[in-house]
C-alpha cells in the first residue's frame, strides 16, 4: 500500500501516554446501540458492553484533550493519512449530491482506556465510533491483535478497519442508526448486522476512490485488497464464535457472517458507489 505521499489533514487527538479514566456519563439508548455495533472485531457481548458504558450520555464529558494535530511517529501518520482520505472521498461523494460532507471529530489515538462521550472506551471493545461526540477511538495496539490473532496482515487490513469506522460516521450522518436499532440488535438480519455490512461497503467505496481523490499519492494493489478481504473474513459473526466459544449462534450475530463481509466490502469497491451499499433494503444480506 502506497499511503506515505497521502495529504493529512490533521484530524487527529493523540492521547497515548495520557492516564485513562471513565467519563462523567455513558450513553443513551440509541447511543448505546451504536456503539455496541460500532464495536470493530472481539465478539462482546451486548449485555457485557452495555455495563461497560451504561448510563445517560454526555458528549462533553471527554476529560483532557489529547494533542491535536499530526503525529511525529509513522503510526500515528498513517491513520491520520487514511482518515484524511476518507475525508476527501466522503466529501467529493457528498459534493457529487448537493451536499457538505461534515467529518468526523477527530480520530482519538489512545492506551488501554480513555473516557469518551459514550463512556470509557477500552481496548478489549476493538476501534469504535462514538456517534455521542462524532469522534473514532482506536488504540493501535488493535494492528497487533489484527495481524496476530485474526491474520489479517498488511497495511491495507489497518486502512480498512479505518474506513469501516469512518463509514459508522457517514452512518450517523444519514440516520442509519436510528433505522438499525428500530430493526434490532442482534440476529442474521438484524439492525446490527445490516448496518456493520453498510459499514463495510463504505469501506470499499473509500478503496475505490482513494487514489484518484488523492491524485495518486494513494494507490492499492492486488494483494492489499486481498488483505482487505482478509481482514472482512477474519472478523466475520461465525469466524469469531468458532474461534471463542466452538459453535457458530446467529441469534447472536451483530456484525455479519465472515461471507457477509466480503461480499459487502468487495460490492463497495467494485462499484465505488454508496448507492450499491443499502444494505437495509437488501433482501438477501
Amino acid at each position: 500500500m502506497e499511503w506515505r505521499g497521502g495529504r493529512r489533514g490533521g484530524n487527529i487527538e493523540d492521547r497515548r501516554g495520557m492516564s485513562g479514566g471513565a467519563a462523567a456519563g455513558g450513553i443513551g439508548i440509541v447511543g448505546a446501540a451504536a456503539v455496541l455495533i460500532g464495536v470493530f472485531v472481539f465478539g462482546v457481548d451486548p449485555q457485557q458492553m452495555l455495563n461497560i458504558v451504561g448510563g445517560q450520555g454526555d458528549p462533553a464529558a471527554v476529560g483532557q484533550p489529547g494533542v491535536k494535530g499530526t503525529p511525529e511517529d509513522e503510526a500515528g501518520q498513517f491513520v491520520d493519512v487514511v482518515e484524511t482520505s476518507t475525508s476527501d472521498v466522503w466529501t467529493s461523494i457528498f459534493e457529487a449530491d448537493g451536499g457538505t460532507y461534515e467529518g468526523p471529530k477527530g480520530v482519538v489515538l489512545y492506551d488501554n482506556a480513555t473516557p469518551t462521550g459514550c463512556g470509557t472506551g477500552q481496548s478489549a471493545m476493538g476501534p469504535f465510533y462514538c456517534p455521542a461526540d462524532r469522534k473514532v477511538y482506536l488504540d493501535l495496539a488493535f494492528w497487533k491483535d489484527l495481524e496476530g490473532e485474526f491474520g489479517a496482515k498488511g497495511e491495507f487490513a489497518r486502512a480498512y478497519v479505518i474506513a469501516h469506522e469512518v463509514g459508522h460516521h457517514v452512518q450517523n450522518l444519514q440516520g442509519a442508526m436510528e433505522k438499525a436499532q428500530a430493526l434490532g440488535m442482534q440476529g442474521e438480519g438484524s439492525g446490527a448486522v445490516r448496518l456493520e455490512l453498510q459499514a463495510d461497503c463504505y469501506a470499499g467505496v473509500w478503496a475505490a476512490r482513494a487514489s484518484q481523490t488523492s491524485g495518486g499519492r494513494l494507490a492499492f494493489s492486488d494483494q492489499d485488497i486481498s488483505d482487505g478481504l482478509t481482514a472482512a473474513s477474519a472478523v466475520g459473526d461465525d469466524t469469531i464464535q468458532r474461534r471463542t466459544q466452538g459453535q457458530v449462534v446467529p441469534d447472536a450475530f451483530t456484525h455479519g457472517t465472515a461471507a457477509q463481509r466480503m461480499h459487502w466490502f468487495r460490492r463497495g469497491f467494485d462499484a465505488g458507489d454508496p448507492v450499491s451499499c443499502d444494505t437495509f433494503a437488501a433482501r438477501a444480506l
